[in-house]
């Protein structure tokens, strides 16, 4: 079975994180975003993948190959110039164009049981079906109404919360039939959701939205980000958390190979220490710590909710709290640092460290 991840975007809004990295790269529990939505989809039988890639390309496809590391078959087309999210799935009509296919947006964290929404679909007779999900805050969103059977009657964009319709939100999530190609024009700019939806709708067409109640996260922004990071690793969705799990009366730990963590690190919460990763005694975890691959934790520093990436190193005596730390950086000796995100190649919106040499 065929399916396409949407992985062209620059993701702007998570900057500076993704000055040097595409956002499906990002980790996500020390696993890229990307890598969680391909072993979905693996695991619901779609084996037969195609990404398409603008935005730092090589790095998606060093890091996936061809696929077989996962036991999927990943083609990637290259965008030079973007055509919006439909018109990067147009571009792949001859990969996915001869049957029922799915479309995943390559920034999404999720648990959602793809093959019930693909058999709702189909009971339904649906050209197009959109997973939708409930949400509290609407004006975030691009919002979903339905009707008494489930098809969609209507949208609205970010809508104030007094004038919502509804409350569920267009997940990223599509199911398409092969069809929906002649409903598109053959060049040129063209959304989902602004474009090829409501057009459906007009012309009559049916367009469902399957609800699910399973964990959904847009990492799209530097806060859900951080926050889909310990919805992770608190076990609310169900993804692979790399490294050997144990527990204590004070917490949970993941340690992955060749980590070292010294016995006298307190830990009131949940850790996860990447490989080849060193914490030094005295220092103090709470709350989620995420540490990435091939990083130096240094004697007596404090970490409250933070998520480190790799080859990074945090000084002696340092504090931080509800930060990230970008790859590659050296967090000075006794510095603190508070709801800040550093990189080691400075962006004037945030609090950087000094760079690694």
């Amino acid at each position: 079975m065929k399916a396409m991840v949407l992985a062209a975007g620059v993701g702007s809004r998570l900057e500076p994180l993704t000055s040097r990295v595409p956002k499906p790269l990002v980790p996500i529990t020390n696993v890229p975003v990307m890598e969680h939505i391909v072993r979905l989809l693996k695991h619901h039988g779609y084996d037969q993948l195609i990404a398409n890639l603008h935005y730092l390309p090589k790095q998606l496809e060093t890091h996936f190959g061809d696929g077989s590391k996962i036991g999927v078959d990943i083609t990637f087309r290259f965008e030079k110039d973007l055509s919006g999210d439909a018109g990067g799935v147009r571009a792949c009509r001859d990969f996915l164009g001869d049957d029922t296919f799915l479309v995943l947006m390559g920034d999404l964290l999720t648990d959602c049981d793809l093959t019930a929404i693909v058999a709702e679909h189909k009971r339904k007779g649906a050209l197009a079906s959109i997973a939708v999900k409930q949400v509290p805050d609407v004006e975030h969103f691009g919002v979903v109404v339905r009707d008494e059977n489930g098809f969609i009657t209507g949208f609205q964009e970010k809508p104030k919360q007094e004038e919502a319709l509804s409350n569920l939100a267009s997940t990223g999530i599509y199911v398409l039939e092969p069809e929906v190609f002649d409903h598109m024009p053959k060049d040129g700019m063209y959304g989902f959701g602004r474009q090829l939806f409501p057009e459906l709708l007009k012309k009559g067409a049916p367009v469902l939205g399957v609800e699910f109640k399973s964990y959904w996260s847009d990492v799209g922004t530097i806060a859900q980000y951080r926050q889909s990071n310990f919805d992770a690793l608190d076990g609310l969705v169900g993804v692979s958390i790399p490294g050997r799990k144990s527990l204590d009366e004070n917490g949970v730990v993941y340690m992955g190979d060749e980590a070292y963590l010294d016995d006298k690190v307190q830990i009131n919460g949940k850790l996860l220490l990447g490989k080849r990763s060193e914490l030094a005694r005295g220092t103090r975890c709470s709350g989620s710590v995420i540490i990435g691959d091939n990083c130096i934790v240094e004697e007596d520093v404090v970490l409250h909710n933070v998520l480190v990436w790799p080859n990074s190193r945090i000084e002696r005596g340092a504090s931080l709290e509800n930060c990230i730390v970008g790859d590659g950086c050296i967090i000075p000796k006794e510095s603190k640092h508070n709801e800040v995100t550093t990189m080691a190649q400075p962006s004037p919106q945030y609090s950087c460290a000094k760079p690694a040499p």
